[in-house]
């Protein structure tokens, strides 16, 4: 099916045009980059991806260079202000109350709606489970990110909590912004950190030139904190990582795998398709060459109950998603749990539920920091995740 056809809620605006002077000689994307109306080369970039461009009447290739007298036709998505329409996608409700829901999100699917996925997101698909039902999502914050408090990229896979009403949107927006949220992720990553265990931390910033990439930069970045182990490792140069944020800036986890020197298989916008001819078996190279995606997975969730005023933490754990599993087995490494665990902590088994009897309680492992649970706010929060 072309790609022409538009997405749930979206429209096209065509622009019809002759080729300019300053075009010449360029390739299509970065020629497409400066038109007024489209105005970059990534999203120049999306629409040649989108089959959405046509040079003479035939869709062109990213590396056809305008010539003189070229005719080009370029349909722009658009997507009506303020209006989500409901999107029939199926989605895993893990967890359900009056406040709250805890959803797997698959690997694919982007969270809210932004440029390219104006429908096509998991709000909307949650639009369409809850249409039914006599509670839906929390419309606080901002009318097209109902009940969002923190985010998944959109390949990444796991766990995400959406709020039901204002109150539990802002209790569980308060607990991401004072790092009191428990989130562990597991990643396949190129290589072995020489110590098994520790702390990769930095100030990350949006790429000045990749708008699609994060970046390390001390003086203007905003800082970044993962603790890693390394679960398993194997022979072909493959290790598994276990990773709990402590803070959630946009990427963190891939660029700081990345800069530590083990990027994420299948991670191919952090350069991890340039490791992967190191590899010696050509069924690993093939097996991880056809993954859909990269291998990071948000396997546990955890944080307070926003209805019983701090008396009751939650935390949520979840299995390899199915696209991982094949890549697992051959690997021969741990499968985890087979199926979604929930654990519940109240006052009742311990009166103080501070950051020690907690951290006890979610972990066999001795994370190198705990937050105090008073902490304040911090100003700069980042709601993005992994």
């Amino acid at each position: 099916m072309s790609s022409q056809v538009p997405k749930p809620g979206e429209s096209f605006r065509t622009l019809e045009f002759s080729a300019t002077t300053e075009m010449l000689e360029q390739r299509i994307d970065k020629a497409l980059s400066n038109h007024p109306d489209i105005g970059s080369r990534s999203q120049a970039s999306r629409l040649l991806q989108r089959q959405l461009v046509k040079v003479n009447g035939v869709e062109p290739k990213s590396s056809y260079i305008v010539r003189e007298g070229d005719q080009l036709v370029v349909n722009i998505p658009e997507t009506p202000k303020h209006v989500l329409v409901p999107y029939d996608f199926p989605i895993q409700i893990v967890y359900e109350d009056d406040d709250l829901l805890v959803v797997e999100k698959p690997a694919g699917l982007v969270v809210h709606p932004a440029y390219g996925h104006a429908q096509d997101t998991l709000v909307n698909a949650l639009l369409y489970a809850l249409a039914d039902r006599p509670i839906g999502l929390s419309q606080g914050f901002h009318e097209l990110r109902p009940g969002l408090v923190h985010r998944l990229d959109k390949d990444t896979s796991g766990l995400i909590v959406i709020a039901r009403n204002e109150h539990a949107q802002r209790f569980l927006s308060l607990q991401f912004q004072r790092r009191l949220t428990h989130r562990i992720y597991r990643a396949v990553v190129f290589g072995t950190p020489k110590a098994a265990t520790g702390t990769w931390t930095s100030h990350l910033k949006r790429h000045p030139e990749d708008r699609r990439r994060s970046v390390s930069d001390p003086s203007n970045g905003k800082l970044a904190i993962t603790h890693y182990r390394v679960l398993a490792t194997h022979p072909a140069g493959l290790s598994l990582l276990e990773l709990k944020l402590e803070t959630g800036r946009t990427h963190q986890i891939r660029v700081h795998v990345t800069e530590a020197g083990h990027p994420i298989i299948g991670d191919t916008l952090y350069g991890a398709d340039r490791r992967l001819k190191s590899l010696k078996s050509v069924k690993l190279r093939q097996q991880i060459g056809e993954l859909p995606r990269f291998a990071l997975h948000a396997f546990e969730l955890g944080f307070r109950h926003p209805h019983v005023n701090d008396a009751l933490f939650l935390r949520f754990r979840s299995p390899w998603p199915a696209d991982l599993r094949p890549l697992i087995e051959h690997l021969q490494w741990p499968m985890f749990d087979s199926q979604h665990m929930i654990d519940r902590w109240t006052s009742q088994d311990d009166p103080t539920l501070d950051s020690h009897s907690l951290a006890a309680k979610l972990s066999d492992y001795n994370w190198p920091k705990l937050q105090n649970l008073r902490a304040p706010i911090e100003e700069d929060h980042d709601d993005s995740d992994e």
